[in-house]
């Protein structure tokens, strides 16, 4: 049984979904299972990936590691999410952006999560 917000990677194409509404059932791409990527919470890496929660005024600033994570071409973070208040709020990266961003909203706490091209999921509470 998947549950909403799991996130599924295919091994063979790279594919990655998000549940918006749960089922039972097996998540097939490629003919074969999907992989359900569990969130890393704790970094031991010399390159940081837990997102650090910041409350902004009028938000959240989220920072992929104390020290910024690497934004190359061949190791970046793809995306970064926050949950807050009832709502999913994503942002798309791309090689060369900050390993950052910030989001509008009114709640008082948020869960982030990234995901590195190379090392996976990644979550932090504020």
């Amino acid at each position: 049984m998947t549950a909403i917000g799991q996130v599924y990677r295919c091994n063979v194409c790279g594919n990655i979904v998000e549940v918006l509404h749960p089922a039972v059932g097996t998540l097939v791409c490629c003919g074969k299972p999907m992989e359900l990527l569990t969130e890393n919470t704790v970094d031991a890496s010399k390159e940081k990936h837990v997102p650090v929660v910041t409350k902004v005024n009028g938000g959240f600033k989220v920072t992929v590691g104390s020290v910024p994570h690497p934004m190359e071409e061949k190791h970046y973070i793809e995306w970064i999410e926050l949950q807050a208040g009832g709502q999913v709020l994503r942002q798309h990266l791309d090689p060369g952006d900050a390993p950052e961003a910030v989001f509008a909203t009114a709640a008082s706490t948020a869960t982030a999560r990234a995901y590195c091209n190379l090392h996976g999921h990644w979550q932090s509470n504020n």
